[in-house]
């Protein structure tokens, strides 16, 4: 039997096999051909427009190998998948938080302000809030004296803190996950095919 396992025909066998097997792409091929694209662009760029810095382009390529939290927020699929491992972390009252300031913001009824500012602050800000964030007194009490008459920007700086422990804190465990290194996987390989 050992004979059958080490026989010409069972090793050309076995080579038939492995040429049958689709190899995954190199990223440092990949990665090299985009660079390489990129510089072509930059040339051509060049040539039809002078005032053109060529780091431009560069940063454009650079964004998507290491993409910050505001590049992640314009995107719904990386929305959603972040907010499902905030879910994962027990941290989606951030994420719940700035997109309820960003529809906040949005809003241009005097009536809906009042009603919406209350909303928000009764969900995210008040101590006993089911989903309360973590905000310092100062903030909460900034917040609580502007809902007597709310403004478009009365919870700008609770967002920008939430949105600060957001970037230093959950973005950086986000983007060393399985959720976002498969999703990232999956672009990559729409984008070749």
């Amino acid at each position: 039997m050992p004979k059958l396992l080490f026989s010409k025909i069972r090793i050309y066998e076995f080579k038939d096999l492995m040429q049958n097997v689709k190899r995954p792409r190199r990223i440092d091929i990949v990665l090299s051909r985009t660079r390489r694209k990129t510089d072509i662009q930059c040339i051509m760029v060049q040539k039809t427009n002078h005032d053109t810095c060529p780091s431009q382009l560069s940063s454009q390529a650079d964004h998507k190998l290491h993409p910050t939290l505001e590049n992640l927020l314009r995107d719904k699929k990386y929305v959603a998948a972040f907010r499902t491992f905030l879910q994962s972390e027990f941290s989606e009252e951030n994420m719940e938080f700035w997109l309820a300031c960003e529809d906040f913001r949005a809003t241009t009824s005097p009536d809906d302000l009042c009603w919406k500012a209350e909303e928000i602050y009764q969900e995210f800000i008040h101590p006993t809030a089911c989903r309360e964030i973590n905000v310092d007194h100062h903030i909460r009490e900034k917040i609580k004296t502007s809902l007597e008459e709310p403004s478009v920007s009365c919870f700008d700086e609770a967002q920008r803190h939430v949105y600060q422990l957001m970037e230093r804190d959950s973005c950086p465990r986000f983007l060393r996950s399985d959720a976002y290194l498969s999703l990232r996987r999956k672009t990559r390989t729409l984008w070749y095919m």
